[in-house]
């Protein structure tokens, strides 16, 4: 599966296992945790061990930290994502648990993309893992101009990832060589081929309605893209210590930044 499937879903906390059930025999309802923000992986990229969960506002105005939240602590409980009452489920505890160095771990996702040889390939947009173990297959790229709805990604195996250098994912020269799968603009041309044998002149108007279509997705898509996660990926990606990232642009959005003297 994709880790774009947990992205902004919401996470409740799962009731402790003795009091799921009330006395009046109807299961006890788990209570919110917040919303899945960054999947997170470990240093090699070979692995989801868990995400950042943004947690709710307190009184819906305090804001509070991200939250890290194993993924073997999620399951489903009354037909919601949840997360188990442990202590081992969050945060260093669950790190530790996992046995792994959570300032060491990155985002990959959002993160520029560039070749052994210095080829910039455009940005990781999301990543394909087994939802049990955790295991990446291939990690999806696109070119930071285009949107991915338009023309389609770069499946790149975990093979070719040879790791991180100066905020960019560093990968094998032969990833420059694959070829983009998907998009709507793939589909549309195949479609446009399929009514073009049956009548040339529909073929003429939903061509040029294709045409029109695409560059509005793409002109919008690539906005988006350059405002929206990308660019708090790249930001993320440039340093190894992602709590102290997150610290980092909050305290400078909240102009809480010490003044050098």
């Amino acid at each position: 599966m994709l880790v774009q499937e947990f992205q902004g879903r919401k996470v409740y906390r799962m009731p402790p296992e003795g009091r799921r059930i009330r006395r009046d025999g109807t299961p006890r309802r788990p209570s919110r945790l917040g919303s899945i923000h960054f999947p997170v992986f470990t240093a090699d990229g070979r692995r989801v061990i868990g995400f950042m969960v943004k947690q709710r506002d307190v009184a819906g105005m305090i804001k509070q930290a991200d939250r890290f939240v194993a993924l073997d602590a999620l399951e489903t409980y009354e037909g919601a994502l949840c997360v188990a009452s442990k202590r081992d489920s969050f945060d260093a505890a669950a790190a530790a648990r996992l046995g792994v160095d959570l300032d060491r771990c990155l985002i990959w996702t959002g993160m520029d993309v560039r070749t052994v040889s210095g080829c910039d390939l455009g940005y990781c947009c999301d990543a394909e893992f087994d939802r049990a173990s955790g295991t990446v297959s291939c990690f999806l790229i696109i070119s930071g101009t285009a949107s991915k709805m338009l023309v389609g990604s770069i499946r790149m195996s975990a093979d070719h990832l040879v790791g991180y250098r100066n905020g960019a994912m560093l990968v094998d020269d032969v990833v420059r060589d694959l070829e983009l799968s998907g998009g709507a603009a793939a589909r549309a041309a195949e479609a446009s081929v399929v009514i073009g044998t049956r009548a040339a002149e529909a073929k003429t108007v939903i061509g040029s309605k294709v045409k029109k279509g695409a560059k509005i997705v793409d002109d919008k898509g690539s906005a988006a893209v350059s405002k929206g996660s990308v660019a708090l990926g790249r930001q993320l990606g440039r340093t190894r210590g992602m709590f102290k990232a997150f610290k980092h642009e909050y305290n400078r959005a909240a102009g809480n930044q010490k003044r050098k003297r």
